[in-house]
């Protein structure tokens, strides 16, 4: 067996490696119970007496200096962790995957509720609001991003160069002493706003699939065939399969989708954007756009109107999340680095240009508010957004099929944390995926979907749990940042200097404030039917995470796990 040695030389005062280290670090001989920083390696580090040399991977006859070596995966080897995952993801495909997996096209399904509680002005002005204070979330994330895709060989911390993201983030920024338990929160709160979300985003997939056939077969007032619940989660169930396939056994594919998907909503929104308002044959006034508010009281049983107007900005609290997904690629992206913090403030962009565009287009094409909701109308009064698109249609051409293609368009634990986390953790022979824990992931989201069978409210408790859990693992490094002292934070390439305690506060409350809102009632009167059961859900959720840790995981979770022993 060829053996590689490495000697690391890279100025330490260039600037591309910041922080304090020892002038000799040695990784010590592999054993059966450590792993080296290549599958056959041993691994030896010095640095000179000059503070400088030069990287060579020797190899029998072939020499690789350091720029044959993303630095992404030289950064992970240095801070003690083995390059387990494939490094084929570009920015583009980077950015198509967090636009991918943004709510936005899920959350369109709420643009009915919404519109129920306050009429077009909350859904418009509610889009601006919330994206104004998103903008600072994805500040904030993108400058903790940035500066840990800046920092080397910290000997006790972890990364953002590693799958676990805004869990690595939180071990680094909450120290040694507190960061076992802040990691463990934060893990767990994205693990389940992440199984949730996607559950979301089978759940919204289904429903449009079962519009569309309602609409091609002849609509609601016409007999048009309208899914029956046991069929809707046969169809939840099918996307659930369907991703851990393609997740399990094709990640070039799936990287290859994410591109499609962004050109393909890209596209769809631009679409919808231009096309709709220009086949409509009557469309709304500024006036009503932007100042028209109506409470549909006899839809949501709510007469507040600071309440009402509260609630209508759940559809944009939903759909504006997500943007960290790049983060979680860039173990997997090259020169993560740079483009993990890019990616992240351009899907933020991306979300609001489209969102915007997408909720003016609907709102400006709407024929007749008072039909919207009409039980009796072409989709059962069920989905607003889809009767908008055949309104349009139907009036300019007496055919309702132009709507139905636009429908088509746009529906197309490595660190022992989690029980049987040897097994989670194993990555496919072939595929180098986590192929265990991505069947786990899909097998919860089918579970989690199984109340649709037996309730119309559903969606909108695994919407809220989602929501909240996924905000609540932004809110915790987020909030650490803004309580740690300046001189312990080392910025990267993109930094928000002065301004930084302040842009991570304002996210910080913005976070505590939607998080309270997703907890609320939306119906009234509250029956078993439009009771909100997100707190119930969240409390068991919690109740589990604390106890575990309590009793038993305080033992011997220690947060990220090297898998390269650094030996001082």
């Amino acid at each position: 067996m060829k053996r590689k040695q490495w000697e690391f030389g890279k100025s330490w005062k260039d600037g591309t490696i910041r922080g304090e280290y020892p002038r000799s670090i040695s990784l010590p001989a592999p054993t059966s119970n450590t792993p080296t920083l290549q599958d056959d390696t041993a691994s030896r580090i010095d640095q000179d007496t000059c503070g400088s040399a030069t990287l060579i991977l020797s190899t029998g006859s072939a020499v690789e200096t350091v720029a044959d070596i993303d630095p992404g995966e030289r950064r992970l080897n240095e801070l003690g962790y083995k390059q387990e995952l494939k490094r084929e993801v570009s920015l583009l495909k980077c950015v198509g995957f967090g636009f991918s997996t943004v709510g936005l096209f899920a959350g369109i399904l709420l643009y009915g509720p919404s519109f129920a509680y306050t009429g077009p002005v909350g859904l418009v002005w509610g889009w601006f609001i919330v994206s104004f204070f998103t903008g600072f979330i994805g500040l904030a994330l993108a400058e903790i991003c940035s500066s840990f895709s800046g920092m080397c060989m910290c000997l006790w911390a972890s990364e953002n160069l590693t799958t676990g993201s805004l869990y690595f983030w939180t071990a680094h920024l909450a120290g040694p002493r507190y960061g076992p338990f802040a990691s463990w929160v934060c893990a767990w709160l994205e693990i389940v706003g992440l199984i949730a979300g996607a559950g979301t985003q089978a759940y919204s997939g289904a429903q449009v699939l079962q519009y569309i056939v309602l609409l091609s077969t002849g609509t609601n007032k016409d007999g048009g065939y309208f899914a029956s619940r046991g069929v809707f989660y046969s169809i939840y169930f099918g996307f659930c399969l369907i991703w851990a396939i393609l997740n399990t056994f094709a990640l070039k594919i799936v990287a290859m989708i994410d591109v499609v998907s962004l050109y393909w909503q890209v596209v769809g929104g631009a679409l919808i954007i231009i096309l709709v308002p220009s086949i409509a044959p009557v469309t709304q006034s500024a006036k009503y756009v932007f100042t028209h508010y109506e409470k549909s009281t006899e839809l949501t049983g709510i007469h507040s109107n600071p309440y009402a107007l509260v609630l209508s900005l759940l559809f944009s609290q939903f759909a504006l999340l997500g943007y960290d997904a790049p983060a979680h690629l860039t173990e997997e992206t090259k020169n993560a680095d740079r483009n993990g913090p890019m990616a992240i403030l351009v899907t933020t962009g991306l979300m609001f240009s489209v969102g915007c565009g997408v909720i003016l287009s609907l709102t400006f094409s709407i024929q007749d508010p008072a039909y919207l909701f009409d039980p009796l109308n072409e989709t059962g009064g069920g989905f607003v957004a889809a009767q908008i698109l055949y309104d349009a249609f139907y009036g300019r051409y007496g055919s309702g099929t132009g709507a139905v293609v636009l429908l088509c368009v746009y529906a197309l634990s490595r660190d022992g944390g989690t029980p049987g986390s040897r097994i989670w953790k194993k990555l496919h022979p072939i595929y180098k995926v986590p192929a265990n824990a991505v069947w786990l992931s899909s097998f919860i989201t089918a579970l989690i979907g199984l109340p649709v069978l037996g309730t119309n409210v559903a969606f909108t408790a695994i919407v809220s749990v989602s929501s909240i859990g996924w905000m609540g693992s932004y809110a915790i490094p987020i909030f650490l940042r803004m309580i740690m002292l300046r001189k312990n934070f080392t910025p990267g390439p993109f930094h928000l200097g002065k301004a930084s305690r302040a842009i991570c506060a304002v996210a910080f409350l913005w976070i505590c404030y939607s998080s309270s809102v997703f907890l609320l009632p939306t119906l009234y009167p509250l029956t078993l039917e439009s009771f909100n059961y997100a707190p119930v859900a969240l409390g068991v959720v919690l109740s589990f995470i604390m106890s575990w840790w309590i009793l038993d995981a305080r033992k011997w979770f220690s947060g990220p796990v090297r898998n390269i022993i650094v030996d001082k």
